[in-house]
């Protein structure tokens, strides 16, 4: 048997994927498993991971029309059986790919707006549950397969190479930072759609940081992130100097993860590096409410302190469904709800876990 686990959306999403991969192992140990993602990063998060054979990886929204075309011609001739487009993926361009692919069994969840034409798409399809986990979203497949679970408990796999440990274990000690306690952020967000009006503003993680130097002078601050936060850390430094703040430079989201391993906290909203905490076990793990936190996108299998927004208070599903769309509001009303969250709640939060 061939089976492709589709994983195009985010990131952290494909995270979610890894204990259903797990499973298909357990459940098929002599099958083909490969793994088609979107990002760079995705494929970082799934590479070592010893229950795949391949991870293909094409961006296939930054290649030509015609670049696609032939990347996606070589995932049909390679006559997958099974195709599996694991959650959350509710943009129906997901599903047009896995048609094309052509497996003769399309696997996928049934998404708000699925209609008549997503059901010739996939022809498996049980619907999505905001009540549970992504994970577990995914893993509620199985019975698709005619399959159960075989395995007793589930987390996010990360298997990182010795090197990468060895890179985030050089830096600790470069930096005298193993005997202090160290906080890691990371203020960015998706950038897709219009999920970046998610994030908490920049001059709240400035005034934060500038509090938390009074109160806790040993404190170590981390800032996590890559080119989209760049012109962030560059305004960060200016603002707040070098002293205990540092930007590590990682070749690669393995890197990062190694490194946010060593953190005593972590802060951020809910995005890719939210998971990858979760996945590296941080025992001090804060998250900012946003209008697109629901249950399916906690962190998995790891305690959290979640900082509320009063302006959510409650309706999340009232700014952002698994529908394909954005978030619900205007740009100024989005802006405004993340600067309800105020320095003072997350201060308190940070503070309480050192």
């Amino acid at each position: 048997m061939k089976i492709l686990v589709i994983s195009l959306a985010g990131i952290g999403d494909t995270l979610f994927a890894t204990p259903l991969i797990h499973e298909l192992r357990a459940n098929f140990p002599g099958a083909v498993i490969d793994v088609f993602v979107l990002w760079r990063g995705a494929k970082d998060l799934l590479d070592n991971n010893p229950h795949l054979d391949t991870v293909h990886q094409k961006n296939l929204i930054a290649d030509s029309q015609l670049g696609a075309l032939k990347f996606l011609l070589k995932l049909r001739w390679k006559g997958y059986d099974v195709s599996i487009n694991t959650f959350p993926q509710s943009r129906r361009h997901y599903r047009l790919v896995a048609k094309f692919i052509g497996a003769s069994t399309r696997i996928s969840h049934e998404y708000e707006r699925s209609g008549a034409f997503d059901r010739w798409l996939v022809n498996k399809a049980i619907p999505l549950d905001y009540a549970r986990h992504a994970v577990e979203n995914n893993l509620a497949l199985l019975p698709l397969f005619g399959e159960k679970p075989k395995l007793s408990q589930y987390r996010c796999e990360l298997f990182l190479a010795d090197e990468e440990q060895a890179w985030a274990t050089d830096f600790i000690t470069r930096q005298n930072l193993s005997r202090r306690p160290l906080l890691g952020i990371h203020v960015g967000s998706g950038g897709t759609k219009n999920l970046a009006l998610r994030r908490w503003p920049l001059e709240n993680y400035i005034e934060l940081v500038r509090q938390l130097r009074k109160k806790e002078p040993g404190l170590a601050v981390l800032f996590f992130g890559g080119s989209e936060e760049k012109f962030d850390h560059e305004k960060i430094r200016r603002a707040l100097g070098g002293e205990n703040l540092f930007f590590p430079k990682t070749e690669n989201l393995r890197q990062a993860a190694a490194l946010i391993g060593k953190c005593d906290i972590f802060l951020s909203v809910d995005t890719a590096l939210m998971h990858v905490a979760a996945a590296m076990k941080v025992r001090g793990q804060i998250v900012i409410e946003t209008p697109t936190w629901n249950k399916p996108v906690e962190p998995y299998a790891n305690p959290f302190t979640l900082v509320k927004n009063p302006a959510v208070a409650g309706r999340n599903l009232d700014f952002y469904r698994y529908d394909g769309r954005g978030i619900k509001g205007t740009r100024e009303e989005l802006l405004a709800c993340m600067e309800s969250v105020k320095v003072a709640d997350v201060f308190a939060a940070v503070t309480r876990l050192i």
